[in-house]
């Protein structure tokens, strides 16, 4: 392990990352480390995390995140030449409300299949349904407002 790592008392990602707590291990390198996720909703899901403790999306560093997505790109081409996925969903929760549940940075990097005996995922929202494009324009004013 480097020595850029920082541990979080009690974090679990970063006793995996430690070697405390076992894991199906995937991939490491100097700033991430990939490793199978014990709940996984498709043949393949994994984990992607920075070695470095941060808790999610608004305290990770940029290197740390370009690191991260980096990796896991790497990981999603070998799944799809490997496994055999027809897809790859990169997924993210940052805040309890977002379904966080370990606070520490992780891209669930979960590949997807037609075959549903290979992937039990469903979709989170129903693509298609109308929408309020008033409230789609307030919402975007009010960002890109805040942006600039």
């Amino acid at each position: 392990m480097n020595d850029q790592v920082v541990s979080a008392d009690g974090c679990v990602f970063c006793r995996i990352v430690a070697g405390t707590v076992a894991c199906a291990k995937v991939a490491e390198d100097d700033a991430t480390f990939a490793f199978m996720d014990v709940d996984p909703g498709s043949d393949g899901h994994l984990l992607v995390v920075p070695k470095r403790h941060v808790a999610d999306l608004f305290e990770i560093s940029a290197d740390d995140l370009t690191a991260t997505t980096l990796t896991a790109q790497r990981i999603a081409k070998a799944l799809v030449s490997e496994l055999g996925a027809e897809g790859i969903n990169l997924f993210h929760c940052s805040g309890e409300a977002a379904w966080q549940t370990v606070f520490h940075f992780h891209l669930h990097v979960i590949p997807r299949y037609r075959d549903r005996s290979r992937d039990r995922l469903e979709l989170l929202f129903e693509p298609g349904r109308p929408a309020d494009t008033e409230a789609i324009a307030r919402h975007a004013d009010t960002v890109a407002a805040a942006l600039s």
